[in-house]
């Protein structure tokens, strides 16, 4: 049965197998990678500095460098396995209403086609509104269906299709 984790030095190994599955420079929408973007984090001291800058990024009293807002991250996880990630950002900002939204995720290309994106936004949807959000954006490529079909199954009603600077993505707001 998958779980929500805070990331963790813990699945380093695990983290490591999933990350060499995606295509060299694949973006892996929620996992937090832009905060380490030349790290190696093959070194386990750099892997255990950056989830903890993960875990760090959800307290609203830190600073959080130009651009970036605060986010909560989790990893899906199932045992000692790594199996994706997603993320809830606290509050938009213009890149963020245009392209991102609240929430991303990103499931290791292995655990894919098991319903695990679909069931990892809906349990981040009750944390979204514990912050106080009465409903978020949720974006996905046009041409992603599966990430579009988890999107609507948790509620999402499509706002607009629209060409933006990452490429054409379907905007869709969940109420909470």
């Amino acid at each position: 049965m998958p779980e929500l984790s805070a990331p963790t030095h813990r699945l380093h190994a695990s983290w490591l197998a999933a990350r060499a599955e995606w295509s060299p420079g694949a973006h892996q929408d929620g996992a937090g990678l832009r905060l380490a973007p030349d790290a190696d984090l093959a070194d386990p001291e750099v892997f255990s500095e950056w989830t903890e800058r993960l875990r760090r990024q959800s307290d609203r009293a830190a600073a959080v460098g130009e651009g970036r807002v605060h986010a909560t991250h989790w990893w899906i996880v199932e045992g000692d396995s790594y199996l994706g990630a997603i993320d809830l950002r606290h509050y938009l900002n213009a890149v963020l209403l245009d392209i991102g939204g609240h929430i991303g995720y990103s499931v290791r290309p292995s655990f894919r086609r098991r319903g695990l994106a679909t069931w990892a936004l809906g349990a981040v949807l009750p944390e979204a509104r514990a912050l106080g959000l009465d409903r978020v954006l949720v974006t996905c490529d046009d041409a992603n269906t599966a990430s579009a079909r988890s999107i609507e199954r948790n509620g999402g009603v499509l706002e607009d299709v629209r060409t933006t600077e990452a490429g054409v993505k379907r905007r869709y707001w969940i109420s909470l």
